[in-house]
C-alpha cells in the first residue's frame, strides 16, 4: 500500500483549521503593527519637523527587537508557546490603549511617543520568534514553504490594509482612534490564541537555563556559514532600505499637494508591491539562484528609491512604491525561507529571534543614520545615499563571500542511545573522548574532516569547547574531546542530533579500523570547592 504524498499545493496550509485561526490572528497582529506605525510616524509630523525625530520613530519600533529577539527566541524555544503568545498580544494591548488615552488627553510629546513605540516593540520583539517556531508544529515540514509564504502573504495584505485603514481614521477622527481600534483587535487576537487547544508537554529535562539558551542559539549560528551569509545579506539590504522608509512621512509631506492621505497612498503602493511579489516569487526562485535574485531585487530598490527621491509628483512616486514593495519582499522571503530550512526544529526560535534580531536591527540603525543625514544635508540626498550604500555593500559582499553549501538533512535522527550511568553527576562539567583509529595514510583527511565538521557539528549542538588530539608515539590514533555545561546539557545534544549529523558520523566511522566502534569515555571535571 502506497503511502499518500503530502499535499504541496500554495493554499494546503489552510486546509489545517488551526492554522487558519492562527493565520488570521497573525494578520490582525500586523495589521495593528503597520496601523500603529502609521498613525505614531503621521502624529510626529504634528508634534516636531525635525527629521531625526520622525526618522526615530522607525528605530524606536525596531530597536526592541534588536535587543530581545534572542531572550524572546529562548524563551519561546522553552516556555509553553500558546501562553507566551497570547501575553504577547495582550501587552500590545495595553500599550495600545495608554497611547490612546495619552493622545485623547492631549498630553503627547515627541519623547514619550518614542517611548510607547519603543514599548510596542517590545511585544513585536516577543512575538515574531514564538510564532516563527509555531508554523512547523502546525503544517510539517514538507508544507512549510507553503505556509511560510501564505505567513508573508498575510504581512503583505497588512501593509495596506494597515497604512489604508489607518489613513482613513486619521482623516477622518484623529490617530487616537487608531491606537483605540489597535487596543480592541489586539485584545481580540489573544482571545483567539486563549481558544487553541494546545497541549504543552514540559521537557523531561527541565527548561534549559535562559542564558545557556541564548549561548546554544548564538552559536548554533556562529558555526553554520549558510545561516551567517543569510544575516549578512539581510542587514545589508534593510540597512540601506531603511532610508525610505524611515523618511516616507517627510518625503509625503514634499510632495505635490502632499498629507496625510498621500503617506497612505505611498504606503498602500508597497503593500501592493509586496502581495504582487508573492504570486512572482515561486517562479522567480526557479529562473534564477538566490544570489542572484537578492541582487536584481536589490539593484531595482536602490533604482526605486532614487526616483522617489527625486520628484515631488505623486504619480510618479506610487508606481516606484510598487516596485519598492516587490524588491523589498522578494528579498526578505527569499532570505527567510533560506534561513528558515537551513534550521533544525530544537533551535528555530532562536535562530528567528537572530534573523528578526538581525533584519530590526538594520532597520534601527539604518533609520537613526539616514535620518541624521537628512538633518544636516536634506531628505532627498539622504534617500539618494542610502540606496547606492545599501546596494553597493551587498554586492560586495555577494562578490568576496558567495553562496555557501547547501545545508544537509536537519530532520531529528538519534545516532547513540542515550547513557545511563549507576549515579548521574549533579553537576559539574562533563568532558567525553572519543578515540579513533586510523591508516596513518589518512590521518592528514581524517583531521580536515575533524576540524571542519566534526567541531562545528559539536558546537551547534551546544559544547562548550572542542578539541582535537593526535597521539605523537602513533600516528593513526586520534582522540576528539568535548567538553559540555552539565550531564542535563549532554544529555539534551542526543535530542538535537540530525540526519546530517548521521551521515557525519557514518563518515568518521569510514575512517575508523577495526572491527570495535571508537570508543568512548565520559568524565567529570572536578575543580577545587
Amino acid at each position: 500500500m502506497s503511502i499518500a504524498e503530502p499535499d504541496l499545493s500554495p493554499l494546503a496550509p489552510f486546509k489545517v483549521r488551526i492554522f487558519r485561526h492562527l493565520w488570521a490572528t497573525w494578520l490582525v497582529a500586523n495589521l495593528c503593527m503597520w496601523m500603529n506605525d502609521v498613525a505614531a510616524a503621521w502624529i510626529m509630523t504634528s508634534l516636531t519637523t525635525s527629521p531625526i525625530w520622525v526618522a526615530l520613530v522607525q528605530s524606536a519600533a525596531t530597536l526592541p527587537v534588536f535587543l530581545l529577539a534572542l531572550p524572546s527566541g529562548a524563551l519561546a524555544d522553552g516556555l509553553d508557546r500558546k501562553k507566551y503568545f497570547m501575553l504577547t498580544q495582550i501587552w500590545i494591548s495595553a500599550v495600545a490603549f495608554a497611547l490612546a488615552l495619552v493622545t485623547f488627553l492631549d498630553l503627547l510629546s515627541p519623547q514619550l511617543l518614542l517611548a510607547l513605540v519603543f514599548a510596542n516593540g517590545i511585544g513585536l520583539a516577543m512575538r515574531w520568534p514564538v510564532f516563527a517556531a509555531i508554523l512547523p508544529e502546525l503544517v510539517g515540514r514538507p508544507q512549510l514553504p507553503a505556509a511560510l509564504s501564505l505567513n508573508s502573504v498575510a504581512m503583505n495584505i497588512s501593509r495596506i490594509g494597515g497604512p489604508l485603514m489607518a489613513g482613513a481614521i486619521i482623516a477622518a477622527a484623529g490617530s487616537a482612534w487608531v491606537f483605540s481600534l489597535n487596543a480592541l483587535l489586539s485584545l481580540l487576537a489573544a482571545l483567539v490564541i486563549a481558544r487553541w487547544k494546545r497541549e504543552h508537554k514540559p521537557h523531561p529535562l527541565g527548561r534549559e537555563p535562559i542564558l545557556s539558551s541564548i549561548r546554544v542559539g548564538v552559536q548554533y549560528i556562529a558555526q553554520s556559514p549558510p545561516l551567517k551569509n543569510v544575516l549578512l545579506r539581510i542587514w545589508l539590504f534593510f540597512f540601506g532600505a531603511s532610508g525610505l522608509v524611515a523618511l516616507l512621512p517627510l518625503v509625503a509631506r514634499g510632495m505635490q499637494g502632499g498629507g496625510a492621505e498621500a503617506f497612505t497612498l505611498l504606503l498602500a503602493a508597497m503593500g501592493i508591491g509586496a502581495i504582487l511579489s508573492t504570486t512572482l516569487l515561486p517562479r522567480l526562485l526557479k529562473r534564477f539562484q538566490r544570489d542572484g535574485l537578492v541582487l536584481r531585487a536589490a539593484a531595482l530598490q536602490a533604482l526605486t528609491m532614487l526616483v522617489i527621491a527625486q520628484t515631488d509628483k505623486l504619480w510618479l512616486a506610487l508606481p516606484a512604491m510598487v516596485l519598492s514593495g516587490m524588491t523589498t519582499v522578494t528579498v526578505a522571503n527569499a532570505l527567510t525561507v533560506a534561513f528558515q530550512l537551513a534550521l533544525p526544529d530544537w533551535v528555530r526560535a532562536r535562530g528567528m529571534s537572530a534573523y528578526f534580531m538581525t533584519m530590526m536591527g538594520a532597520g534601527a540603525c539604518g533609520a537613526a543614520l539616514w535620518g541624521q543625514l537628512a538633518a544636516w544635508s536634506g531628505i532627498s540626498l539622504s534617500v539618494s545615499v542610502a540606496a547606492l550604500t545599501g546596494f553597493c555593500l551587498l554586492a560586495l559582499v555577494m562578490r568576496l563571500l558567495p553562496d555557501s553549501a547547501p545545508v544537509g538533512d536537519l530532520s531529528p535522527r538519534r545516532i547513540f542511545a542515550v547513557p545511563q550511568p549507576p549515579e548521574p553527576p549533579a553537576k559539574g562539567q562533563v568532558v567525553i573522548s572519543i578515540e579513533y583509529q586510523v591508516e596513518p595514510a589518512a590521518a592528514a583527511d581524517f583531521r580536515q574532516l575533524m576540524l571542519e565538521e566534526s567541531r562545528p557539528a559539536r558546537l551547534r549542538q551546544g559544547a562548550v569547547s572542542w578539541q582535537l588530539l593526535h597521539d605523537i608515539s602513533d600516528p593513526g590514533r586520534f582522540v576528539e574531546v568535548t567538553v559540555e555545561r552539565s550531564w542535563t546539557d549532554h544529555l539534551r545534544r542526543f535530542e538535537r542530533t540530525t540526519a546530517a549529523d548521521a551521515e557525519l558520523h557514518e563518515r568518521k566511522l569510514g575512517y575508523h579500523l577495526g572491527g570495535e566502534p571508537p570508543r568512548i569515555s565520559r568524565y567529570l571535571l572536578e575543580t577545587s570547592a
